[in-house]
């Protein structure tokens, strides 16, 4: 039976590919996409739902039904301005979304977070990341999973200076960064949804982190047999 998809932040590198992805695959019958502005996706199975996420709580019926919550929410302290508005986006939007979903019965969770992250770290954007882990990982959603990426490649609204220079870097030197350097090796947006996208599919319970190696692997586009 089909089932349905929620992804939040289908305007972003990761999310908008995901969206596509998801269409694609017969196993969803439905994809729901929650946004501030339209994708511009058309779909017969693509409903978009313009929010105001700072009141995401009163949101709960568009958690209802749903099978797996992907969650591709992330900004920058430069766009989002501040810390604190920095950590709605990243950290607070996120841990709501968890709780409705677990509150609506939803069987998986799948969240970007990042390469480094962690709770404790003293680095204010991987110390958010790791808060964010942890609040999702005791939601109590029957199947949580965590990825982990480098830097991000692909094609964003909204042009990075520091990320677009350490892009043409990585892709530079990136067929260098083997063994345990692989999990540095930039990703593009479109593996890292098809990672995504491939791991829903599995229908695997309990908690799982799934390093940037890992999703090199998971998200690599399978050639036909006999090319």
């Amino acid at each position: 039976m089909a089932r349905t998809a929620l992804v939040l932040g289908a305007t972003g590198l990761v999310g908008r590919a995901l969206t596509k992805e998801l269409l694609l695959r017969e196993s969803w019958g439905e994809v729901r996409v929650l946004v501030r502005r339209s994708t511009g996706l058309q779909h017969d199975k693509l409903t978009e739902y313009p929010v105001d996420w700072d009141r995401l709580d009163l949101q709960t019926a568009l958690f209802e039904g749903v099978d797996a919550v992907f969650s591709c929410l992330g900004t920058t302290i430069k766009k989002a301005g501040s810390q604190p508005a920095f950590e709605k986006v990243d950290l607070h939007y996120p841990l709501t979304a968890a709780r409705l979903a677990r509150q609506a019965g939803a069987d998986q969770y799948l969240a970007i977070s990042s390469l480094g992250a962690h709770a404790h770290s003293k680095n204010f954007y991987l110390r958010t990341k790791g808060r964010m882990e942890e609040g999702v990982l005791g939601s109590g959603i029957p199947g949580i999973h965590l990825f982990r990426p480098s830097l991000l490649l692909g094609t964003r609204e909204e042009f990075r200076v520091g990320e677009r220079l350490a892009g043409v870097a990585m892709r530079a030197f990136g067929g260098l960064m083997v063994g345990r350097a692989a999990v540095y090796r930039a990703v593009t947006g479109d593996t890292v949804a098809r990672a995504m996208a491939a791991v829903a599919e599995s229908g695997a319970h309990g908690s799982h982190i799934y390093t940037n190696d890992v999703i090199q692997v998971l998200g690599s586009r399978q050639e036909p047999a006999g090319r």
